[in-house]
């Protein structure tokens, strides 16, 4: 049953992941190397069959890593490139040997004698060894094959490439490991922040240009005065009282039935 993380606890961990500095130590840059991989490496996929060591491929990876120390996967990736062409350059070694195995016996006819003898000129008031004798044999059996197809061209164009994939891994390696500064070794998720509910344009508007409702623009009037400052009419009426503030702004005239009329100041 598959457990479903909630979006909170995902926030969590990208924000611890975003405050983690990864590994210190070159092993724990060398495990941690390869934790964004997508591909594996199986070493018995790039042996020749009853020919190389099925490990042969894998332990010069593991040197080339314990040399190079590479911090990331692209690194490890280029190190890898390394140990195959190390390995095509010995592969082109032992093709080699073998061509040249092939040359010797092509100089020997089906009944097992020599098709063509060294010349008596040559051996004339001295020994020939052993060495020199299949030294011979060699040359006359390359002689014979590169007249029948082009295989030590292609061979040479072999260890060519085999040479060429060889400087170019390590020359991949050193950019990589020239951009080390600015392709830190960090986490691949990113923290990311919750996202904030945007407000409307018109209440921002509403916000910014008039902040306070329309019916609170008018001009408020004055408060009125205190009990101290009020005083009897002039007329002598009981009970009706001035306020010399608010009496400037009252119209003249005659008042509500019943009421004198106010003088004017």
């Amino acid at each position: 049953m598959s457990h479903i993380v909630s979006p909170e606890q995902l926030a969590a961990n990208r924000a611890n992941a975003a405050n983690s500095t990864g590994p210190r130590t070159p092993e724990g840059k060398t495990r941690s190397s390869q934790n964004a991989r997508k591909h594996g490496f199986t070493a018995s996929s790039f042996a020749v069959i009853r020919l190389e060591d099925l490990n042969e491929v894998a332990n010069l990876r593991e040197d080339l890593i314990a040399f190079y120390h590479p911090v990331n996967s692209q690194e490890l990736f280029a190190v890898e490139r390394i140990a195959l062409a190390q390995q095509a350059i010995l592969r082109a070694a032992r093709l080699e040997a073998g061509f040249f195995s092939l040359c010797l016996g092509e100089s020997f006819d089906c009944n097992g004698q020599i098709r063509m003898p060294m010349n008596s000129q040559l051996t004339e008031e001295i020994e020939i060894s052993q060495a020199q004798n299949r030294n011979f044999l060699l040359g006359d059996g390359f002689h014979r094959l590169i007249r029948q197809n082009n295989g030590f061209a292609l061979l040479l164009r072999y260890q060519a490439q085999a040479e060429r994939q060889y400087r170019r891994a390590i020359e991949d390696f050193d950019r990589l490991k020239a951009l080390r500064s600015e392709l830190p070794n960090k986490p691949t998720h990113e923290a990311q922040p919750e996202a904030q509910p945007k407000q409307t344009e018109t209440t921002c508007a509403a916000c910014e240009t008039n902040p306070s409702s329309p019916e609170s623009s008018a001009p408020e009037p004055d408060p009125p005065a205190p009990v101290s400052e009020l005083k009897l009419n002039p007329g002598g009426e009981p009970g009706v009282l001035e306020v010399p503030e608010v009496e400037g702004r009252l119209p003249e005239g005659p008042g509500p039935e019943g009421a004198p009329n106010r003088p004017a100041t």
